[in-house]
């Protein structure tokens, strides 16, 4: 089963084409799906927009009465999959403005049944790459992933900052039993949260691998929603916080964490789970 999380705000033009390009993927795969749709206070019809496409897609839909940012709405997507999911399952979060093709969803799973816990979809491996990104854009994420990559190295991985994502349901669990509401803690800062979890990732020792994706901003439909200067302060934020561990909270994590490791993993390393199930 292949939960697809999209967050959505003021979405109503790029919805439709979107989760048909779902389907055609899932259909392909031969996948068995539900799309969790986490309305953030939309003031536009994109409430009615989902409740139309629910009458023939399997969408789950979470609304919010007024907009709380994407850390928020990213949480409760991932909290619902992990109390409704298997752990064997697959989530796959994605942006719901067109610029994240779907078609990539079947070499993620792919990867994952490689042995990797999570895979992120990079503009950086080689055949990736990104159409109708200005150079500024281009600049300020190039920068922002190699601070992270010297901050919270993750062997193979450069990029940190996109949040096109697949993850064993397996591991967003045992995330929020290990970190709880501080699983994406910076909530309130802008995208920090799409960096966050990949921070968590590495805190949590899992094998995380990378599949090559071209971000097609050229499709984006309406304004970006990213606000640079409260993103920025928060990746700073996010190396103060998590580049060590401070204090008995940070020491029962790391605890936890040896003891999910030694559950998860045999002594080689590889991963105890079997592959994914698409059933």
């Amino acid at each position: 089963m292949i939960y697809v999380l999209l967050p959505a705000f003021n979405e109503e033009e790029a919805l439709p084409p979107l989760v048909a390009k779902i389907a055609d993927a899932m259909g392909r795969m031969g996948a068995k799906y539900e799309i969790v749709a986490v309305d953030d206070g939309s003031d536009d019809a994109t409430p009615d927009v989902l409740c139309d496409l629910a009458r023939t897609t399997p969408i789950h839909v979470i609304r919010h009465t007024y907009n709380r940012g994407l850390g928020e709405t990213a949480r409760d997507g991932f909290e619902y999959v992990a109390e409704t999911a298997r752990p064997e399952d697959v989530v796959v979060r994605l942006d719901c403005d067109d610029t994240h093709e779907p078609m990539y969803i079947e070499a993620m799973v792919a990867k994952l049944n490689e042995g990797c816990e999570v895979v992120t979809a990079s503009r950086y491996q080689r055949g990736g790459g990104q159409i109708g990104v200005n150079l500024y854009r281009r600049t300020i994420s190039r920068c922002a992933n190699l601070l992270m990559k010297s901050c919270f190295p993750l062997r193979g991985i450069r990029e940190y900052t996109c949040g096109y994502r697949a993850y064993r349901v397996s591991f967003v669990q045992d995330a929020l039993a290990i970190f709880g509401n501080q699983f994406i803690d910076l909530k309130g800062m802008g995208f920090t949260g799409t960096v966050e979890k990949m921070i968590k990732a590495q805190m949590m020792r899992a094998r995380v691998g990378a599949v090559p994706f071209v971000l097609r901003y050229d499709q984006k439909q309406g304004p970006s929603k990213v606000v640079t200067n409260i993103t920025t302060l928060g990746y700073l934020v996010l190396i103060a916080k998590f580049v060590v561990y401070w204090g008995d909270i940070g020491q029962g994590w790391k605890r936890e964490i040896a003891a999910r490791h030694a559950r998860r993993y045999d002594e080689a390393g590889n991963l105890l789970l079997g592959p994914v199930r698409l059933d």
